[in-house]
C-alpha cells in the first residue's frame, strides 16, 4: 500500500510539473515581439537625396524604433523619387500594389509643386487625395498617419536666402497644416530646422540643396514621440 501511495504522489507531482511547463511556454510565445509595417510616401526629402540610405529619415525612424523596442520587428516600404510632384506621387501609388495594413504611414510632399511652378490649386486638390490614400494604406486609421512639413530650401547655398521661396513654402505648409488640423491628422513641423541651414551648414547635404543626415536626425527627434504613441510601444 505504501508503494502504491508513493507512486500516486509521484504521478500527481509529475502531472502538475508538466502542466506548469506548458503554461510557461504559452506565456513566452504570447510575449514575442510584434511585426510593424511602415510606409513612407514622398519625394527627394524622403528618399534622402545626397545622403546614405541609412541616413534618410524613414530609415533613421526604423533604427530609432528598434532601439527602444528591440523585441519587435520593423519593416519599411517607400514610394518616393526625387523631383516628384503631388501628381507624380499619385500616379506612382496607383501603379504600386500596396497593402492596406500598414501600422504607420508618413507623407512629405509638395516642394516640387512649388519648385516647378505648378499652380497652387493643384496642391489644394491633390494633397487631400494623398492624405486619404495614406489613411487607406494605414487600414483606414487616421491616427496611423503622420504628415511632415516641407523643408525650406531657401536656407541652403542653392536657395541663397531667397525670400520668395520661403513665402511660397509657407503657403504650402499652411494649407497642409490647416487641412490636417481640421481632420485630426498628425502634422509635424520640421521646416524651422531647415531654416538654420545657412547658419549651420552641417544641416545641408553635400549637394548644397537637400537636408543632411544631421537634419534628418533632428526631424526624427520630432517625429518619434508621435510614432511611439501611434504604435503603442
Amino acid at each position: 500500500m505504501k508503494s502504491a501511495s508513493l507512486f500516486l504522489v509521484i504521478l500527481i507531482f509529475l502531472s502538475c510539473k508538466s502542466s506548469y511547463e506548458i503554461t510557461e511556454d504559452i506565456n513566452i510565445n504570447d510575449n514575442q515581439g510584434k511585426n510593424f509595417k511602415i510606409l513612407s510616401l514622398g519625394d527627394s526629402y524622403t528618399i534622402g537625396e545626397s545622403v546614405c540610405e541609412d541616413c534618410r529619415f524613414p530609415n533613421q525612424l526604423i533604427d530609432s524604433l528598434e532601439l527602444i523596442s528591440n523585441e519587435d520587428n520593423f519593416s519599411l516600404q517607400i514610394v518616393v523619387r526625387t523631383g516628384w510632384t503631388t501628381s507624380n506621387l499619385i500616379d506612382a501609388i496607383a501603379s504600386e500594389n500596396l497593402a492596406n495594413d500598414f501600422d504607420l504611414v508618413t507623407l512629405l510632399i509638395g516642394v516640387n509643386n512649388q519648385y516647378q511652378g505648378v499652380d497652387f490649386s493643384v496642391y489644394e486638390e491633390e494633397f487631400p487625395k494623398l492624405v486619404s490614400t495614406a489613411i487607406s494604406k494605414a487600414g483606414g486609421k487616421i491616427n496611423n498617419v503622420i504628415v511632415v512639413s516641407i523643408p525650406d530650401y531657401a536656407f541652403t547655398p542653392f536657395g541663397r536666402g531667397n525670400e520668395t521661396i520661403s513665402r511660397e513654402i509657407d503657403m504650402y505648409n499652411a494649407f497642409a497644416k490647416n487641412y490636417c488640423e481640421a481632420n485630426a491628422i498628425t502634422f509635424v513641423n520640421i521646416t524651422d530646422i531647415t531654416r538654420l541651414g545657412l547658419e549651420n551648414p552641417d544641416l545641408v547635404a553635400t549637394d548644397g540643396l537637400h537636408p543632411s543626415e544631421l537634419a534628418y536626425k533632428k526631424f526624427i527627434e520630432r517625429i518619434m514621440p508621435f510614432a511611439i504613441s501611434k504604435l503603442r510601444l
